[in-house]
């Protein structure tokens, strides 16, 4: 209590309202006596709402002076107040609207937690956004984009923006210690080598100063994916190496492209997630868990991972034994209701 109160004062001051809350008090504070004192029918507890109901000029007539020196006073609390209350007007709307554009400019510190960080922004941070709006999971999750930009380039209710080259200083101000995942994608503007190289570095950074996150990260070239291994990043895309392999899969089998492209995105068609085992599944066999899943849910079950972070099986065997640990790979229009 006693640390708000004092972020509350600190509030006050750093805002220059701490003198006008204090001008407004001492006139509510003297008006009250002298009209409890001019008026012997008041009381002074009556004269603090006569006061605050005359300076706010609203005047609801329950108490109204009868003496000339009363009326008097009246007057000089009505003029007083029309003053003191623009004045107030002013100091608070001209506070928001600096808060606004300290927000729309990256120079406000995060303080939301269980969130997702993008680091840079460029056409790719878009598409990004758009799918983790597009998903159930993630629609109000907030997200911070830290990237040396003038202002937040886009109109979300729950993006927040860190200003500035993505380094430790900006990724505290974003509150790496409290995020859930993070994305890494290289910086446009520099060539591939040095692009690879920043993202390397950043990684390092991010895991010397939050381990637990979930880091995902974008290379050009996949000569330096083991750089990025030992920097301890979690999940390694390498764009060219994808797009490559897509384009590859097109020539010889047509339309995959498009196939690929809808699993992968959450705005349309069917969609590409991981799952935990249902309750009633765990030790099942994958082939009656396939059926089940089928059958029950409408959801194509192609794949088992082990954890979170663990190897990938494609395709097992029917007879592989599915744990609670693991996860299913799973094709589906919606995620499932759990």
């Amino acid at each position: 209590m006693k640390k708000r109160l004092k972020r509350f004062y600190l509030f006050l001051q750093r805002e220059s309202l701490l003198h006008l809350f204090a001008v407004i008090f001492t006139i509510i504070l003297v008006s009250s006596a002298l009209i409890a004192w001019f008026e012997p029918e008041v009381s002074f507890a009556s004269g603090i709402w006569w006061s605050i109901v005359t300076l706010t000029t609203v005047g609801y007539g329950d108490i109204s002076p009868a003496t000339p020196a009363g009326r008097v006073l009246a007057v000089l609390v009505m003029f007083f107040g029309i003053g003191l209350l623009g004045m107030l007007s002013a100091g608070l709307a001209t506070m928001l609207i600096s808060r606004k554009m300290r927000e729309n400019r990256g120079m406000c510190p995060s303080t939301v937690e269980d969130h997702i960080i993008i680091c840079e922004w460029n056409h790719r941070a878009k598409a990004i956004l758009k799918e983790l709006r597009a998903d159930v999971q993630t629609e109000q999750t907030p997200v911070v984009l830290v990237a040396d930009i003038e202002e937040i380039p886009v109109d979300d209710p729950d993006l927040l923006f860190v200003r500035g080259v993505v380094c430790e200083e900006t990724l505290e101000r974003a509150n790496l210690k409290k995020a859930r995942t993070i994305i890494v994608l290289g910086d446009d503007t520099a060539e591939a080598t040095a692009r690879d190289a920043k993202v390397v570095l950043t990684t390092l950074t991010i895991e010397s100063m939050n381990p637990d996150v979930y880091s995902v990260v974008e290379l050009v070239d996949k000569k330096n994916e083991q750089h990025c291994l030992r920097a301890n990043a979690d999940e390694i895309i390498i764009g060219s190496e994808l797009s490559s392999h897509l384009i590859a899969s097109a020539a010889s089998d047509h339309g995959i492209s498009r196939v690929v492209t809808e699993l992968l995105s959450s705005r349309y068609g069917n969609e590409l997630y991981s799952m935990p085992v249902l309750a009633e599944m765990v030790g099942k066999k994958y082939l009656d868990v396939f059926i089940a899943m089928k059958t029950e849910h409408n959801i194509t079950v192609f794949g088992i991972q082990k954890g979170r972070a663990g190897a990938f099986l494609p395709n097992p065997n029917v007879d592989y034994p599915v744990v609670a640990e693991d996860l299913l790979l799973v094709i589906s229009k919606d995620r499932i209701k759990k």
